[in-house]
């Protein structure tokens, strides 16, 4: 059985719905194990242990989160040259742009020779004053069905031997 991780963090919940609506459209696929886990806690051992990938953030002032780029740097180098040719997509939630944050998880991907099968997937919550980019977001429907699509197309994907 393919394994699909998706490795996010979140800071006002907005990123953990994408990202919980993402996982629960892979799982039922029912043939893929999709695992999720905190930026903070996955590991070099969990993306060698996957066989695709999401990974999901927030963007904070036009870059990924701090959280997010801690993984990055304490995973990227053990496994360098390790997951060359895993399909990977980027989920960002953000509040205007989104689109660095996006190009920075690229970036990373490309040196580890990832392949993208999906375009960022970028939500948008127009969240632009400080009371509004702290507050506690809550997605619509409209803002989570990209998020479906992006979980189900993956687990798909890693099932038929796509990618």
């Amino acid at each position: 059985m393919k394994t699909l991780l998706i490795v996010w963090h979140s800071r006002t919940g907005g990123t953990r719905q994408m990202v919980q609506a993402a996982a629960e459209a892979a799982r039922a696929q029912g043939e893929v194990e999709v695992r999720v886990l905190e930026a903070q806690t996955a590991g070099a051992a969990d993306l060698l242990a996957a066989d695709g990938y999401i990974f999901a953030c927030p963007e904070n002032l036009a870059a990924m989160t701090g959280e997010m780029k801690a993984f990055f740097d304490r995973t990227y180098y053990p496994v360098l040259e390790r997951l060359n040719g895993r399909p990977h997509a980027a989920m960002i939630c953000a509040g205007s742009d989104g689109s660095n944050a996006a190009r920075q998880i690229a970036r990373i991907a490309t040196g580890w020779r990832l392949k993208a099968v999906a375009e960022p997937l970028i939500v948008n919550t127009a969240a632009q004053t400080p009371e509004a980019i702290l507050a506690e977001k809550h997605l619509d429907e409209a803002q989570l069905s990209p998020c479906v699509e992006l979980g189900a197309a993956m687990a798909a994907g890693l099932a038929l031997g796509v990618f």
